[in-house]
């Protein structure tokens, strides 16, 4: 009798939108369209990249949709590449996935969020609210 054994990208869906933080600062760096769906209270506890457009998760097919009359005057069109990062892939993969659903084919998430970006030498500024030091 034998144990079979599975690596994880066999038993999870591969996802084929996340990339690594370096190569989204590539991408930044050709002029990719660069989206922040954290909170206001995630960017001013951890900093924020210059340039960054903020996008609510709630309205992305407001802000994106080719058809709204509230689309995004800096989003072209559906063939623009654009990086969507959060603090972690927990929040920008639903919002890629929905890009995708969106038509956008070449919208791709960050494996490890604004940490890792920042890590990756993209420009970051802040934080704007540090935390309190301790007493």
């Amino acid at each position: 009798m034998s144990i079979e054994t599975t690596t994880h990208k066999e038993t999870a869906q591969e996802d084929t939108q996340l990339i690594t933080a370096a190569e989204a600062a590539t991408l930044i760096e050709e002029g990719t369209l660069l989206i922040d769906v954290r909170s206001e209270g995630g960017r001013a506890s951890t900093g924020a990249v210059p340039g960054a457009v903020i996008v609510s998760r709630e309205h992305v097919e407001e802000d994106f949709s080719p058809e709204s009359a509230h689309r995004l005057a800096q989003v072209t069109g559906t063939d623009q590449k654009i990086v969507v990062f959060c603090g972690s892939v927990n929040g920008s993969r639903p919002v890629a996935q929905k890009l995708k659903v969106l038509g956008y084919a070449n919208a791709v998430h960050v494996d490890g969020g604004f940490p890792a970006l920042r890590d990756a030498g993209v420009p970051t500024t802040g934080p704007t609210n540090p935390p309190a030091p301790a007493a």
